[in-house]
């Protein structure tokens, strides 16, 4: 399948062709990758390009050499491109879920073409690591991002247009509050992902900042945050509707329906564990239990971050769980001291309380 996609703004065309996005140059541009392949500052490429590495819908990504690079170039050349003047990306998220997003102020136009999942390998920066020695391995990025300047600027703003954008990306996952898969934080971006930054430099407007100050950086801003956000919906299915559901807030902190199941049937062994996973679901969704829950993870989120302490985490937990208690008219659970696993704990039983209730509603609490 291929597909002309757009014609952006600068006049560059953008093609969908061998499960690849590639943009085509059509006068001179300043070009900005952090790619392993042809990355760094180039000023004389033809192309750039995003791909899709694996070998089939649900199947892993494929080496076309030893080494990535290599592979890369070979990829180049099956698209046709001369190897030397372009840069590209790998990834596992499909084009056909690619999002273009543009945004102008007067007779500046900043256009991104995102493609991204973070479902598996989603990362807030400090998480524990593993990677360390340089290994003949792929890199194929989790967000990818082409982002399409049509303006002249200096090589560091072009650096400043990077920072901007990779906030932007956060800010994008942040608002989702799509949880770290190696930490208890909420993610940042993921371990591989890729930018690619692209200024008109055959452009008369010239531009000298793209920091938060600047309109180049709130356009940069607004469409790479939009066009993120689309594209995990497309990619995963991550949006602010599959977040309304505790299990999401809570899967971070190990929190599952599994091992909340194995802890209610203990107390209740007249309950069948889909009738209990029914319930739960149910529960998980609903607006009180999220709204409570969601201020209630937020404490912990404060606490890990030192802003408040021990005890004040404890006392508003506690009033929390009692505001829950009294909505869904149980008992309201103890928070026995000012620690993660307490925390955790607590919910989890006064959870478990109200799905005991509506299992059996006229069992009198104990």
């Amino acid at each position: 399948m291929s597909e002309h996609l757009c014609t952006l703004s600068t006049g560059d065309k953008v093609y969908f062709y061998d499960k690849s996005i590639v943009i085509f140059f059509e006068g001179a541009r300043k070009i900005l990758s952090t790619s392993l392949y042809n990355g760094g500052y180039h000023d004389d490429y033809a192309a750039v390009y995003n791909y899709d590495a694996k070998q089939g819908a649900g199947m892993p990504c494929e080496m076309l050499a030893d080494t990535y690079v290599e592979h890369m170039r070979l990829v180049s050349k099956r698209l046709a491109l001369d190897p030397d003047k372009v840069s590209g990306m790998g990834t596992a998220a499909s084009m056909e879920n690619a999002v273009v997003e543009t945004m102008s102020f007067k007779e500046l136009t900043v256009t991104a073409i995102v493609t991204g999942g973070i479902e598996t390998n989603g990362g807030r920066a400090g998480d524990p690591a593993d990677y360390y020695k340089p290994m003949p391995k792929p890199k194929y990025g989790t967000i990818n991002i082409m982002l399409l300047l049509d303006c002249d600027m200096p090589e560091g703003v072009m650096a400043r247009a990077l920072v901007t954008c990779t906030e932007a990306k956060t800010a994008a996952i942040q608002e989702l509050l799509e949880g770290s898969k190696y930490s208890n934080g909420i993610a940042t971006g993921s371990g591989t992902d890729q930018t690619i930054i692209i200024a008109n430099s055959a452009s008369e407007l010239y531009m000298e900042g793209a920091g938060k100050h600047s309109k180049l950086g709130e356009l940069i801003g607004k469409t790479v945050k939009n066009a993120v956000k689309k594209a995990l919906a497309k990619q995963s299915g991550l949006t602010p509707a599959k977040q309304h559901d505790v299990f999401r807030r809570l899967k971070r902190f190990d929190i599952k329906t599994g091992d909340m199941w194995q802890a209610y049937s203990a107390q209740d062994a007249a309950v069948v564990k889909p009738e209990y996973l029914l319930a739960a679901e149910r529960l998980a969704k609903e607006d009180i239990m999220l709204v409570y829950t969601s201020l209630y993870v937020h404490l912990l989120d404060q606490h890990l971050w030192e802003l408040i302490s021990a005890k004040e985490m404890q006392l508003a937990g506690q009033k929390l769980l009692q505001a829950i208690a009294e909505q869904y008219n149980v008992e309201a659970e103890i928070i026995n001291e000012g620690t993660l696993p307490a925390m955790l704990a607590s919910w989890q039983q006064q959870f478990n309380k109200i799905i005991a209730q509506r299992l059996h509603p006229t069992a009198k609490e104990s």
